[in-house]
């Protein structure tokens, strides 16, 4: 069988999700884990490559056995997340475990992804926050949060996003459909919350970047559709640290996934 595990990380430990031979990543830490539960090596694929620093609230991951073999074991599904979180550090949890066809694809079947970006807006730093989200201490008032709010419905639809990518990728087909994007105030937070079908490397950031360059007044909001449309990367703000990035939300629109209602994305 295939297994889906839906698991959350702090990964300011980590150097991002994908395995890597230089530096502890997500990934290694899942295989470890696997390993030790099912006896065997495992092969495990996630629904994102996060970047080095970046958090996940909801991430998905299938497990098979070595070279894409079902996997076989007796312990039940319900039982697995705890069975698993006894071999995996405290900053990655599994939550949920489900089974799934052979040909289901964690990265592949997505509809959508949903990312979160944490401003802590303080005059002071944090220790609590310190790798969890953007100190930032200039006060961004309620008219500099509804200019960021309404800056940020400018990334709304399908184009081609290359301004908003980071220079030296080499992603060839860079068009993205954005379908949800705004700005919220709570308390000395600010979060920017982005949905799309899929994200350039580092497109998140340097949207939050950009947005935070609209608040302090060194890029005009009505500017905002002739940089995207100018396809330079150079013409957007700058790029927002890794570390108060998260993703939030992954969606599946496939009726072959445990728990999908028909007509509606499967949240994962």
């Amino acid at each position: 069988m295939k297994l889906l595990l839906y698991l959350s990380y702090d990964g300011s430990g980590f150097c991002g999700y994908q395995a890597q031979s230089h530096g502890n990543t997500v990934q290694q830490t899942l295989n470890a884990a696997t390993e030790a539960v099912f006896g065997h090596p495992c092969d495990v694929t996630g629904c994102s490559r996060t970047d080095s620093g970046v958090h996940a609230h909801m991430f998905c991951a299938t497990v098979t056995g070595q070279g894409g073999t079902p996997l076989v074991t007796t312990i039940p599904l319900d039982k697995l997340p705890a069975v698993l979180n006894i071999h995996l550090p405290d900053t990655i949890a599994v939550g949920y475990a489900c089974r799934v066809p052979e040909d289901f694809h964690p990265r592949y079947s997505v509809s959508s992804k949903e990312y979160v970006y944490k401003i802590y807006n303080a005059p002071h730093r944090c220790p609590f926050e310190h790798k969890r989200s953007w100190h930032i201490p200039q006060h961004l008032d309620e008219d500099a949060v509804a200019q960021m709010d309404a800056a940020a419905r400018c990334f709304i639809g399908k184009r081609d996003f290359s301004a908003c990518m980071a220079s030296g990728s080499e992603i060839e087909d860079r068009v993205r459909n954005v379908m949800s994007a705004s700005v919220r105030r709570e308390g000395n937070y600010v979060y920017f919350t982005v949905r799309a079908d899929g994200f350039l490397y580092n497109m998140v950031r340097i949207m939050t970047g950009t947005l935070l360059d609209v608040a302090l007044g060194k890029i005009p909001a009505h500017s905002l559709p002739e940089r995207l449309a100018s396809l330079d990367r150079r013409a957007m703000g700058r790029t927002a640290p890794a570390e108060g990035l998260y993703l939030h939300r992954v969606f599946y629109n496939d009726p072959s996934v445990p728990g999908y209602v028909g007509g509606d994305d499967r949240e994962c």
